[in-house]
């Protein structure tokens, strides 16, 4: 299980996305599983972040999966129409 670090804004977007990029292609099994626990301060670049590691996990063969996502990002994939395809 990969985790989303605390902030994830313009700032920390690309950072963020080149260590879970990394990092994915180390994870074993079927499914990239990200935890958002820890996630307190985000703007849409989180958005971003997460379906392009859910495109890594589909070129991979694997299932994605966002644990533990704060509301407030769950309401922002919403309003966005992306909600479905991070968080079935």
């Amino acid at each position: 299980m990969l985790t989303l670090p605390a902030t994830v804004t313009i700032a920390e977007a690309r950072d963020t996305l080149a260590r879970l990029a990394q990092d994915a292609t180390a994870e074993p099994g079927a499914e990239l599983t990200l935890d958002a626990s820890t996630l307190s301060r985000f703007d849409t670049s989180a958005l971003a972040v997460l379906l392009e590691c859910r495109r890594i996990a589909q070129a991979r063969g694997k299932r994605f999966a966002l644990l533990h996502a704060p509301a407030r990002l769950v309401d922002l994939a919403r309003l966005y129409g992306i909600g479905p395809l991070l968080m079935p």
